[in-house]
C-alpha cells in the first residue's frame, strides 16, 4: 500500500510512502532485539559521545532538515529552524547530565546495603505526530538512547521523509545499526507490533482518541506506556496584568506553528476590569499575522498541516459562532490556500460552545470573561485537559499562588508554557500520563531496580 503527502502551502503531492510489508516489519523487530544486548552494555560515555554527534549531525543538516519539515507540514521556516537547534540542545543535554540521573540512589536501612539502580527494558515502540516532527520525537529518544534502550518509530503519515531523515542522520553520526529504525505502517500493523514480545514500552504523542487505542492495547500486554495527548490551555489575565508584555505572549502561544501545539493558550480567561483593553490590543497584533510562502520571512503564520485539519478547525468555529461566539477576528478560510486559516479571536465563549469544551488545534483563539480571580481559577479548571496553564499578573507571588490552584501538568507565571528539557513535562485529566524530559523523562523507560544486600 501507497500514499501521498501533500504540501500544505500549495496542495502539491510531495511524495509517495509505501508501507512495509510483514517480512519488512519483522526485519527491523528482529535487528532491534539483536541490537539492545550490546547498546545497553555499552558504557554510558560511549553512548553519550555518540549522542553529541547525533546533536551534531542536527547542526550540520538543519537546512536540508528544515526544507523538508516545512514542506511535509508547513512549519515557518525560522520556527523549523528553531525546532533543530532544540533538538541538538536536548542531545547534548542527555549527553551531559545521563551520568547523573542514572546513578544508583542510596536509601539508608538496616541492610548493608540498600539502593535504586536504573536499567533499560528493551524496545521502545514510539508512536509520534506531525506537529513537531522533530522535536516530538527527540524528546523521547535522546533519554531513551542514553538509558540504554533501542527504539522503532511510526511516525505520522504527513510526515514520512522527516521520519526518514532521523534515521539517516542518526546513522550518519555513528548509532549501530537496529538501535533505531523506522516503520512506515498503518494503525493496524501498529497494533500488531505493539504486540509483539519484543516491544518493551511504548510512547505516543497525539490526540486522545489515538491515546486511548493505543493505551487499551497497552495495557491488555501489560507494557509500560506514558500518553502525550491533547490540551486546552488556559491563560489566564488578572487585572494587574503587563498588557504590553502579555498581549505579546498571548498572541506568540496562540499563534506559532499555526496553533497546531499541544501546550499553546487556547482559552483566554480574562477579568472583566481589563477585558476591553486586553481585548482590543489582542486583535490588533493578531491581526498582523500573515499568511503566505513558509519559507518566506515575510510570513508570520503557517498553513495548517493539511486541509481536513482546516476543514475540521473551521466547523468548530461555526459550531462555537451558532451557539453565540462573536468572531472579532477571521473566522473564515483563505480562498486560494491550501490548507490556511486565518488568525481567528471568537469572543462571549461559553460552556456547551466547541470552542469551550473541545480542544481546537489551530490559528483559534478563545476569550472567556470571568469577573475575578476567583471565577478565572473555577474557569481554568472546568476541563477535561489538563496539560498547561499560565497566569499573567504584575504580582508575581499572587500569580504563583493562582498557577498552584491550576489543574495541569504545568503552570507558568508571566510566561507561555513551553517544554524546557530541564522541566519535566506531561499532563493530567485527558491529557495523558507519565513524563517526558528532565530526569523524569529519561526514568519513564527503565526498570526503577531495588538491591538490597542483608
Amino acid at each position: 500500500m501507497s500514499y501521498d503527502t501533500v504540501n500544505p502551502a500549495n496542495g502539491q503531492v510531495e511524495h509517495t510512502q509505501q508501507t512495509l510489508d510483514a517480512a519488512a516489519i519483522e526485519a527491523r523487530l528482529a535487528a532491534s532485539a539483536k541490537a539492545f544486548p550490546a547498546w545497553a552494555a555499552l558504557p554510558l560515555g560511549e553512548r553519550g559521545a555518540l549522542l553529541r554527534r547525533v546533536g551534531e549531525e542536527l547542526t550540520k543538516q538543519r537546512e536540508d532538515l528544515q526544507r523538508i519539515m516545512t514542506a511535509e507540514m508547513g512549519k515557518l521556516r525560522r520556527e523549523a529552524l528553531a525546532e533543530i537547534d532544540k533538538c541538538a540542545q536536548a542531545c547534548t543535554y542527555y549527553a551531559e547530565h545521563a551520568a547523573e540521573y542514572l546513578a544508583p540512589h542510596n536509601i539508608p536501612t538496616e541492610a548493608q546495603s540498600s539502593y535504586v539502580r536504573y536499567e533499560p527494558l528493551g524496545c521502545v515502540f514510539a508512536v509520534m505526530p506531525w506537529n513537531f516532527p522533530l522535536w516530538q520525537a527527540f524528546r523521547f529518544l535522546a533519554p531513551s538512547l542514553m538509558a540504554g534502550n533501542v527504539s522503532l518509530i511510526k511516525h505520522a503519515s504527513n510526515v514520512p521523509r522527516c521520519a526518514d531523515a532521523m534515521k539517516e542522520l542518526l546513522d550518519a553520526a555513528g548509532i549501530p545499526p537496529g538501535v533505531f529504525d523506522v516503520l512506515h505502517i498503518d494503525n493496524d500493523q501498529a497494533a500488531d507490533v505493539l504486540r509483539d514480545d519484543r516491544i518493551a514500552a511504548v510512547t505516543l504523542t497525539g490526540s486522545e482518541r489515538a491515546g486511548r487505542s493505543l493505551a487499551a492495547n497497552a495495557g491488555d500486554q501489560l507494557k509500560k506506556c506514558v500518553m502525550e495527548l491533547g490540551g486546552s490551555d488556559a491563560f489566564v489575565v488578572l487585572e494587574d496584568a503587563d498588557l504590553a508584555h502579555t498581549v505579546q505572549s498571548a498572541v506568540k502561544s496562540r499563534f506559532d506553528n499555526s496553533g497546531q501545539t499541544c501546550i499553546a493558550a487556547k482559552r483566554f480567561i480574562v477579568v472583566d476590569a481589563i477585558a476591553d483593553q486586553f481585548i482590543e490590543r489582542f486583535v490588533a497584533a493578531a491581526a498582523k499575522r500573515v499568511l503566505g510562502d513558509p519559507q518566506q520571512e515575510s510570513t508570520t503564520l503557517a498553513p495548517m498541516a493539511r486541509a481536513d485539519l482546516r476543514d475540521e478547525l473551521h466547523k468548530q468555529v461555526q459550531a462555537s459562532v451558532e451557539k453565540g461566539a462573536k468572531v472579532l477576528l477571521g473566522g473564515e478560510p483563505i480562498a486560494g490556500s491550501h490548507a490556511g486559516y486565518p488568525a481567528t479571536i471568537l469572543d462571549n465563549v461559553a460552556p456547551g460552545m466547541p470552542a469551550y469544551d473541545e480542544e481546537l488545534f489551530g490559528p483559534v483563539a478563545s476569550i472567556i470573561r470571568v469577573a475575578d480571580e476567583a471565577e478565572a481559577v473555577r474557569v481554568a479548571n472546568d476541563s477535561t485537559f489538563g496539560l498547561g496553564g499560565s497566569v499573567w499578573s504584575a504580582d508575581a507571588k499572587r500569580g504563583e499562588r493562582v498557577a498552584q490552584q491550576l489543574q495541569c501538568g504545568a503552570a507558568f507565571v508571566n510566561s507561555v508554557v513551553k517544554s524546557d528539557v530541564r522541566l519535566p513535562f506531561g499532563g493530567i485529566k485527558r491529557s495523558g500520563f507519565g513524563r517526558e524530559l528532565a530526569d523524569h523523562g529519561i526514568h519513564e523507560f527503565m526498570n526503577i531496580k531495588t538491591i538490597y544486600v542483608a
